[in-house]
C-alpha cells in the first residue's frame, strides 16, 4: 500500500501530524509513506524516518500534481483540507481520508464565542482520520528527529548555562500571540536561572532587547542557529516556556514540561501541549496553560492576528508572570537531583 500525508505548515500543524505518519508506518504492513509540503517546511520533516519519499510544492502545483500521478498512490491522507488538496485529490483521483477541521466550530468559538469544540486534540483527529486502515493511536505521543549530524559546538552557550537553562520561546507567528518585549523582559527577571532565548532571525532585534535586561544570565540564540539547532537547544534546556507556537510542539515532542503562555488563540481551539498517554494523563504535572482567565473575547484567532481586534490586548497584558514564573522555576526544580 502506498499513501501519500499532505500537510503544508506550519511547524507546529506538521509536527502535529507525527503520531498519524509513525502508526501508520508501523502498524499497516509493508505500507510505504510519502509526505508532501511546502518546500520552506522542508526541515520539519526531514530527518523522520518514518517517512519513505518526501515532495515538496513551491508556487507550481501543476508541476506538482504530475509529479504526484506517477507514483501510483492507493490513498490520499489530507491533513490539511484546503483548496489545494482537494485539487490534488481530484487531479489524482485516488480515495482520500482527512481529518475532521471543524471549520465551522472554530468559526463560532472565535468570533462568536460558541464552544461546540469536541474535546477531541487535532492529534486525535488526525490519526481518526486512518481509522478505516486499521490505525491506532500507539500512545507514544509527538516526533521531531534531529538529523544526526546536527551538533552545537561546545561554545554555542556560555559557560554558566553548562549546567542547566531555561529555553524562553520568544517568537510567534502572529503578534497577538506574544507576550510585549516588556512583559517578556520582566518575566526574565523573575526567574533566578539561566535563560535562552528561543526564536529566528526575525524575533532577533527583540530578543537583543530583552537580553539586556541581564547578559549574563541570558542568552539571545534568536536567529544565530536553524530550526534543527534551535531544536536541539530546546532538547537540551531543562524546561521551555513558549508562545503558542512550532517549538512549543516540538518541546513536547522531547517530554519537555512546558509553560504555554496563550494570547489570540487558546487550548480550547484543540491545541494544547500533546505528550504520551501515560504523561497526557497527569498533565497538570506536565505542563501549564498560562491564560488570562474570564476574557470573553479569547480566542479571538484560530492563528493569531497582527495585532489585537479589541484594541486593549488583554490576553497578553494581563498575563500573571509571577505565576509563568513560579511554575517555570519549580519545573526546573524537578530536573535538580
Amino acid at each position: 500500500m502506498r499513501l501519500l500525508f499532505i500537510r503544508f505548515s506550519s511547524i507546529g500543524d506538521i509536527v502535529f501530524t507525527t503520531p498519524a505518519i509513525r502508526c501508520a508506518k508501523q502498524q499497516i504492513p509493508g505500507v510505504e509513506l510519502h509526505f508532501l509540503t511546502k518546500a520552506s517546511m522542508k526541515a520539519v520533516t526531514e530527518a523522520n524516518p518514518y517517512i519513505d519519499h518526501f515532495h515538496y510544492f513551491d508556487k507550481d502545483l501543476n508541476t506538482t500534481i504530475k509529479n504526484l500521478k506517477a507514483c501510483g498512490f492507493d490513498y490520499i491522507i489530507d491533513l490539511h483540507k484546503n483548496y489545494r488538496t482537494y485539487k490534488i485529490q481530484k487531479a489524482l483521483g485516488v480515495p482520500s481520508l482527512s481529518y475532521q477541521k471543524l471549520s465551522l466550530q472554530k468559526l463560532l468559538l472565535t468570533k462568536l464565542h460558541l464552544n461546540y469544540m469536541p474535546a477531541r486534540h487535532i492529534v486525535d483527529r488526525s490519526l481518526d482520520a486512518l481509522s478505516a486502515l486499521g490505525v491506532v493511536n500507539d500512545g507514544k505521543g509527538l516526533d521531531y528527529f534531529i538529523p544526526k549530524e546536527t551538533v552545537l559546538p561546545s561554545n554555542a552557550l556560555p559557560a554558566a548555562f553548562q549546567s542547566g537553562y531555561i529555553a524562553l520561546v520568544i517568537g510567534a507567528s502572529y503578534a497577538s500571540k506574544k507576550l510585549p518585549v516588556a512583559s517578556l523582559q520582566a518575566l526574565c527577571h523573575k526567574i533566578p536561572y539561566p535563560i535562552v532565548l528561543i526564536g529566528g532571525k526575525d524575533d532577533q532585534a527583540e530578543g537583543v532587547a530583552i537580553e539586556a535586561v541581564n547578559p549574563i544570565k541570558i542568552f539571545n540564540a534568536c536567529g544565530k542557529f536553524n530550526l534543527h539547532e534551535s531544536a536541539l537547544l530546546v532538547k537540551q534546556s531543562r524546561t521551555v516556556i513558549s508562545h503558542d507556537t512550532g517549538f512549543l510542539y516540538i518541546a513536547c515532542a522531547f517530554h519537555k514540561k512546558t509553560v504555554a503562555i496563550w494570547g489570540a488563540t487558546a487550548p480550547a481551539l484543540q491545541v494544547e501541549p500533546y505528550y504520551p498517554a501515560a504523561q497526557q494523563e497527569n498533565k497538570n504535572e506536565m505542563y501549564f496553560n498560562a491564560i488570562v482567565p474570564n476574557l470573553p473575547c479569547q480566542p479571538c484567532s484560530n492563528y493569531g492576528t497582527k495585532q489585537c481586534p479589541q484594541g486593549h490586548f488583554a490576553c497578553m497584558k494581563k498575563q500573571d508572570l509571577q505565576s509563568i514564573a513560579d511554575k517555570a522555576i519549580a519545573y526546573f526544580k524537578e530536573t535538580i537531583g
